[in-house]
């Protein structure tokens, strides 16, 4: 099965390595999950986070857990739950302990893994090492992982009211998205943000229904000509 993804946590690697040093090898790492079989794979890096040679254990959730910092753990656990359930990736800045017993900050920042179809089948993303980094810099990662997580709230809210207007699947909907981020050569992002935003107080039965007809069609436009085209 192929798969694809497309990481919008560039920009936020691309700073932290200026400031993590120049041995970017040790600090930067890959991951995936999969959904089905709950299994996760992690690159060289990762491992090394975690204290162990490349290849010498396999990850697992159960693993990851007992390497997080006590005070993280919960978490962690609800945040896989979570993930399990909505299919979603995740972001987050947490605290692992390794092997040897020394505590990393560490940043996640994951994206969804799609097949296809375009269906989501898993998350993949990279671990930023961010212990030695300087405040102003957790400041700047903490800042653009918030934005991550507007954008993935966004997308999911576009999707509540497409399913909720047209009686269509999850993941119809987010194809009916997609579909029109693709037709109109515009961030899948913007258009959700400016479907959440224009539809406010639009009720979705009768002949209001058409409105958001109008509203999913031109949401590729600034959100003043989508008001106007309504």
């Amino acid at each position: 099965m192929q798969c694809s993804s497309t990481y919008v946590g560039v920009k936020v690697l691309d700073e932290s390595r200026q400031n993590a040093g120049a041995d970017d090898a040790q600090h930067v790492g890959s991951f995936r999950f999969f959904f089905e079989s709950e299994t996760w794979e992690w690159s060289d890096e990762v491992a090394r986070l975690h204290g162990y040679r490349p290849g010498e254990v396999t990850p697992t959730t159960a693993l990851l857990a007992t390497h997080k910092h006590p005070d993280d753990r919960d978490a962690f656990e609800t945040m896989v739950h979570d993930m399990l359930i909505h299919r979603t990736p995740f972001s987050s800045r947490h605290r692992i302990v390794d092997k040897a017993g020394r505590t990393r900050h560490v940043t996640v920042v994951a994206q969804p893994m799609l097949d296809s179809d375009g269906l989501a089948i898993g998350t993949e993303g990279f671990y930023l090492d961010m212990t030695e980094m300087h405040t102003e810099a957790l400041r700047e990662v903490d800042r653009h992982i918030d934005q991550f997580r507007k954008t993935q709230s966004v997308i999911e809210q576009a999707k509540g009211m497409i399913m909720l207007v047209y009686s269509v699947s999850d993941d119809r909907a987010f194809e009916v998205l997609r579909w029109r981020s693709q037709t109109s050569n515009t961030k899948l992002h913007v258009i959700c943000s400016n479907i959440v935003t224009a539809s406010s107080g639009v009720t979705m039965s009768g002949p209001t229904r058409q409105q958001f007809d109008q509203l999913l069609l031109s949401s590729h436009l600034p959100l003043d000509e989508v008001a106007d085209s309504n």
